[in-house]
């Protein structure tokens, strides 16, 4: 027993040094954010992480430690960096809560920086509103959603894909509703699946410029975001290699967002086909967000589900497609075994989504006229061609967007700081979203086609204070 004291002391004394060299590495940590700040640097710095990771090896090997449990003791440590330097940041979202504050002062504002439809859902969600009381939905439900639901939603998923001309006739089965999961958004569908499927340690790969909330959900869960940065001048494509020499044994998955937010692109078949593959080869988890799936002028849009892979996990949502932002109502497809982890969280963090809301959604679902969703896609559709013509006539540089509902553009001004002049911009009653907040792009700024009237006094606005900028 001695023995054992002996050595449990030992094991105290080490964890509260390294404790306090936690307290000083944190330090110079932010020490180090700040100055990348004041530099105009990326927090990120991939490079020196890969020669760090690199060194942590060639340790492991001289002092016989697993390296994979260093590896895992390194994205910690890593992470913590990223958390502790990205205070501050400014994205689409903290742009959009100085936007309402100023509003709540009596200030106009129009907003260009959220994704928002600014039309009202379907008629069938009034109906249903109206009804949901005398049908008796308001109960304790599934954690997974109502069966009602989830039917429906399986139904709709096997038809819509069964009509693409991509659909992987091999898949043997039909989406059943084992397959589907109810959540309040698409955005706890990502947190779910980051959280259940991958462990402290764990590393995602994400394809920038991208939505933050991929990466804000990995750090939180402790898992180590890979970013794979696409330019402009590639179009906004990821090349096969990038990824391939980003996995390492510590890679479990892989996130894709097409059409993409911010920039509408959507990738061309041939290489999704590689990407998709490329995950196979190396059993990864493929987290494909499509909530843009109805907003697309380019007919080679695909979903990820066609390719029938069991690691996969679309997440989709009744706010762009349904107008119904509010509602907080979107879904997750995803083999059996994985919905069951996801589920399970789920249950333990909200018990269930509301059931009225859920109703809501299913009418919506069922009842709404295709006709009336296409009208949806054309105004969108509409609106993000008049945004192309005015950003070109401004002289604004973007590749011009497949779909989803924003231009993620820049000037043609050298040394360029988005992020102020959003700050700016918002002095004068116009809010767009900073490129910083969607990667390494801090030159870019995201605007989103709203209605046209609208969309064109925030541009000539936005076009005068850029001339009195520069």
């Amino acid at each position: 027993m001695s023995d054992i004291e002996e050595h449990r002391k030992k094991i105290e004394e080490i964890t509260l040094e390294m404790i306090k060299l936690l307290k000083t590495r944190t330090d110079i940590a932010k020490q180090i954010g700040d100055a990348k700040a004041n530099l105009g640097m990326t927090v990120t710095d991939e490079e020196r992480e890969d020669a760090l990771r690199t060194q942590v090896a060639k340790l492991c090997k001289e002092i016989d430690l697993d390296q994979s449990t260093a590896s895992k003791f390194l994205n910690l440590l890593l992470n913590e960096s990223v958390k502790v330097q990205s205070d501050g940041k400014q994205t689409h979202l903290s742009v959009f809560l100085k936007a309402k504050a100023l509003e709540e002062e009596g200030k106009k504002i129009i907003h260009l920086e959220v994704g928002e439809p600014d039309f009202k859902p379907p008629e069938e969600v009034k109906t249903a509103l109206a009804e949901v009381y005398d049908k008796g939905y308001g109960k304790y439900g599934p954690a997974k959603g109502i069966t009602e639901l989830r039917e429906a939603l399986a139904d709709w998923g096997t038809a819509s894909d069964k009509e693409s001309p991509n659909y992987d006739t091999s898949r043997g089965s039909a989406t059943i509703k084992e397959n589907i999961m109810v959540c309040p958004g698409a955005r706890f569908a990502v947190y779910l699946a980051i959280t259940t499927l991958l462990n402290p340690g764990d590393e995602i790969i994400a394809i920038e410029p991208a939505w933050p909330a991929y990466k804000d959900c990995a750090l939180n869960a402790g898992i180590k975001v890979r970013t794979i940065k696409t330019t402009l001048e590639t179009e906004w494509e990821p090349s096969v290699d990038q990824i391939k020499n980003t996995i390492n044994e510590n890679t479990k998955m892989i996130v894709l967002n097409y059409p993409n937010n911010p920039t509408g692109k959507i990738l061309p078949r041939k290489l999704l086909d590689s990407i998709v593959q490329t995950a196979k080869e190396h059993d990864l988890y493929i987290l494909s967000d499509e909530i843009y799936e109805e907003y697309f002028s380019n007919y080679d849009w695909c979903s990820v589900s066609i390719y029938g892979y069991e690691k996969s996990i679309i997440t989709m949502s009744f706010s762009k497609s349904y107008a119904m932002t509010g509602y907080r109502i979107g879904y997750a497809i995803a083999e059996p075994s994985i919905i069951d982890k996801m589920s399970k969280l789920q249950a333990l963090s909200l018990t269930n989504v509301s059931e009225p809301i859920q109703y809501v959604a299913l009418q919506a679902l069922t009842q709404t006229r295709p006709s009336e969703k296409q009208k949806f896609a054309d105004i969108v559709n509409s609106r993000l061609k008049a945004l192309v013509k005015i950003a070109k006539d401004i002289g604004l540089e973007f590749v011009e967007p497949d779909g989803a509902m924003y231009l993620f553009a820049k000037t043609k001004y050298k040394d360029f700081d988005a992020t102020k002049f959003s700050e700016k911009l918002l002095e004068y009653g116009v809010a767009i979203a900073p490129g910083e907040g969607f990667g390494d792009y801090k030159e870019f700024f995201r605007i989103t086609a709203t209605d046209e009237t609208k969309l064109k006094e925030g541009m000539t606005i936005l076009d005068t204070v850029l001339k009195e900028t520069v």
